[in-house]
């Protein structure tokens, strides 16, 4: 059921189908869910900024988690961690270009998270 989003901006490449099979795989594996449960949007941001324009050659790629309520902080950190350096393998910052990559795991409230499929 992990619920993930990749913002990225300009002046990145990655081969979004291959980095998609690692995430979810790595994902399932280290949240003992399947795989199929997994799933992913990307979205291409038009504007990116850093501080006051100072970094004209910057390039973002932000991916947020969110995971049902009551997993470990442990476990929750192994897997910032992990999706942090599957980024740093994956991304390839166009030349000239500093990549900011991010990652932040967030928790869903089991009360209140519904879901549906057609």
């Amino acid at each position: 059921m992990p619920q993930i989003s990749i913002d990225y901006s300009e002046g990145v490449a990655f081969d979004r189908p291959a980095f998609v099979r690692d995430l979810h795989s790595r994902v399932a594996a280290l949240i003992s869910s399947p795989v199929d449960d997994c799933k992913t949007v990307f979205r291409k941001a038009e504007d990116f900024h850093v501080g006051h324009g100072g970094l004209p050659r910057a390039a973002t790629v932000y991916l947020e988690i969110k995971l049902l309520s009551g997993r470990s902080r442990e476990l929750r950190t192994e897997l910032a961690e992990e999706l942090l350096s599957l980024l740093e393998r994956s991304v390839r910052p166009a030349s000239g270009v500093r990549a900011h990559l991010a990652v932040n795991v967030l928790e869903m409230d089991r009360d209140f998270y519904r879901k549906s499929a057609l």
